[in-house]
């Protein structure tokens, strides 16, 4: 019988944002469930951490150091997961800021910082990856927002690249299912993590602040087992989307 903390054994899996928040908590439950877990992201002192946990929980995790705004970052990252491991099964591409600002206020180089990270870096890692996780049938799976959904007041440049993951996303998965690649997008609504942090708009920080403070929002833990029912799924489901707002949350 197949348990939950072997579904995935024989998995290589690669996790990029993972030193926080949802990437971090995804890692986590894929080593669980018996992937062994590449994690990447710029902080090597929290990436570190997380590998530790997970090696005493007697999972299988490596440290990748990577910035997906360098195209050298993201080759370099995708072959050491290949080298260490033979092999690329699973690939989270959850990397990405919120920098919420009103169109009017908003600092063109915020707009530019989340084109490059949330698109263009997950569309380069995506294209990195795409030649062993087609020699894999693997499953891409790419963290979009219900941002990428409902576009509000005082999110156009976050909601421009989210909008855009959910396109490339579905144009991908009609580009591969004959090849048997499976690919997912994850629109999360309201999640405590510090992706808020980074906010230098006041008032929009504010805003989120207090949707905070007012919401029972959902928690990375939620939005990593979501995405562990997509990857865990037999290899004739392919699940297209998923997409996780807190109850509390009308929009």
């Amino acid at each position: 019988m197949t348990t939950a903390n072997s579904l995935l054994t024989g998995k290589a899996a690669l996790v990029t944002g993972a030193s926080s928040g949802i990437g971090e908590a995804t890692a986590a439950v894929l080593a669980a469930a018996g992937a062994k877990v590449a994690v990447a992201a710029r902080r090597a002192d929290r990436l570190e951490a997380l590998v530790a946990r997970i090696e005493q929980a007697d999972g299988v995790a490596l440290t990748i150091e990577a910035d997906i705004a360098k195209p050298g970052d993201i080759t370099a990252m995708v072959d050491k997961v290949v080298s260490e491991w033979g092999r690329l099964d699973i690939l989270v591409n959850n990397a990405g800021v919120m920098l919420l600002a009103p169109a009017a206020e908003a600092d063109l180089d915020d707009w530019r910082q989340m084109i490059e990270l949330n698109l263009i870096g997950l569309m380069a890692t995506t294209k990195a990856a795409l030649p062993h996780l087609k020699a894999s049938k693997g499953h891409i799976v790419n963290v979009s927002s219900v941002a990428g959904r409902v576009a509000n007041p005082g999110a156009s440049g976050y909601a421009a690249t989210k909008f855009g993951v959910v396109a490339f996303s579905e144009s991908l998965r009609r580009e591969v299912y004959a090849d048997k690649v499976r690919v997912t997008v994850v629109e999360p609504g309201l999640v405590r993590t510090e992706l808020g942090d980074h906010i230098t708009n006041v008032q929009s920080k504010a805003g989120l602040e207090h949707r905070l403070a007012t919401m029972e929002a959902l928690t990375a833990e939620d939005i990593a087992n979501a995405i562990f029912y997509a990857v865990s799924q037999p290899p004739r489901v392919n699940v297209n989307e998923i997409l996780i707002r807190p109850t509390d949350q009308e929009r």
